[in-house]
């Protein structure tokens, strides 16, 4: 895993060991900053930071922590396309430039091919790569390409709206703005009439407003 944290011989850390070198190295940040980390109100505080990483926030870093799925078999109606949609999906994740929150909805549809999932299940994947340190575009990207991989179908759509602390709490403190970025792959990329469908579920996606958007399909690693 990209980001996983390896001892000298190679091993991922257990969830105890991470939350133990967390601990002591947020101890090191309270001091750093004047803070009594010995102080009543300080004290489990650099435990609590560690395992709220490491069992909740970044959770979506462990790939034992992906969603188990359910599936089921998709006979195609009649008509030339049946498409999945799933709105307003919520999503709390943290920007990786800054480790503070970004927080938004997804929108996700498809069009099956053999097999239809869960539709919990897309929820639940797009909460998973949610949970760790992120980068709205890469987000996006994961979601639509995860999906595509799972269900074996190459038509995936996913639209992410979110705000970021990074913007509202520091630098240019902007309360107001919000940042989309949308993900196509298949015919929803390539037919503009599939397109439309998708923009059709969403009207809030192609209203001109002040948002910042990330153009479709910049592709992250």
């Amino acid at each position: 895993m990209r980001y996983a944290l390896k001892r000298l011989g190679g091993s991922v850390l257990s969830d105890d060991e991470k939350i133990t070198v967390i601990a002591e190295k947020f101890t090191g940040i309270l001091k750093a900053l004047g803070l009594d980390p010995d102080s009543p109100s300080l004290k489990e505080t650099p435990k609590r930071v560690a395992t709220m990483y490491v069992k909740e926030i970044f959770v979506g870093l462990k790939k034992e922590a992906f969603p188990k799925l359910t599936f089921s078999d998709f006979t195609k109606p009649t008509r030339s396309s049946s498409t999945v949609v799933v709105k307003n999906i919520q999503l709390v994740s943290h920007c990786e430039h800054h480790f503070v929150p970004m927080v938004g909805v997804a929108h996700i549809a498809y069009l099956p091919k053999d097999k239809v999932i869960g539709l919990s299940k897309l929820n639940r994947i797009a909460k998973y790569f949610a949970s760790r340190p992120q980068l709205q575009e890469r987000l996006t990207c994961q979601i639509a390409e995860s999906l595509a991989h799972i269900l074996q179908t190459p038509d995936v759509a996913v639209f992410t709206e979110m705000s970021h602390f990074c913007v509202q709490g520091r630098g240019v403190l902007d309360k107001e703005s919000t940042t989309r970025a949308h993900f196509l792959l298949g015919r929803f990329e390539s037919d503009p009439s599939f397109r439309q469908e998708f923009l059709w579920f969403f009207p809030e996606a192609s209203m001109k407003k002040n948002y910042g958007e990330t153009s479709q399909n910049s592709r992250l690693a």
